[in-house]
């Protein structure tokens, strides 16, 4: 009886191992805000040069076609002379009417290097996000990404 138990459990844990378990999709956006107006066009005009952090999306590539949800969402932050990003002024807005804050749910996946989110769950349609962030001396950036998501 004791033999039979210590296999099922040698059993058990190496079930665990081999197969390790895969990450539930975590929602970047709800079924119920991807039905909100979508907002008004928000492209920033800039002037003069700017010295704020560079925010480059990853994944999905920009352009990509036939992207479906769950998705990995990963955006790289790049600092400008050696200043390092403030993780904390990191924010996402769902650029809808009325626009719906995104931070409280990526803040998890936020790195001084970027946003690795690996299952970002996100309704079929086009999604227009605003991201903000700052260096360690205040400058800022901000910068819109599109994410086009067909459906399941």
């Amino acid at each position: 009886m004791r033999y039979s138990m210590v296999t099922l459990v040698i059993g058990a844990l190496a079930v665990t191992v081999a197969h390790p378990q895969v990450s539930a999709a975590e929602m970047l956006i709800s079924e119920a805000e991807s039905k909100l107006p979508p907002g008004l066009d928000s492209a920033m005009a800039t002037r003069g040069i700017t010295r704020g952090p560079g925010i480059e999306l990853v994944s999905p590539a920009p352009g990509a076609q036939n992207v479906k949800s769950p998705l990995p969402l990963q955006l790289k932050f790049v600092g400008r002379n050696a200043v390092p990003i403030d993780t904390a002024s990191v924010k996402l807005t769902y650029l809808r009417i009325p626009t719906v804050d995104l931070t409280d749910r990526v803040k998890p996946h936020v790195t001084k290097d970027g946003i690795d989110m690996p299952q970002a769950d996100v309704p079929p349609g086009n999604h227009l996000i605003r991201i903000d962030v700052k260096d360690a001396e205040g400058r800022s950036t901000s910068t819109t990404i599109m994410l086009v998501v067909a459906p399941k």
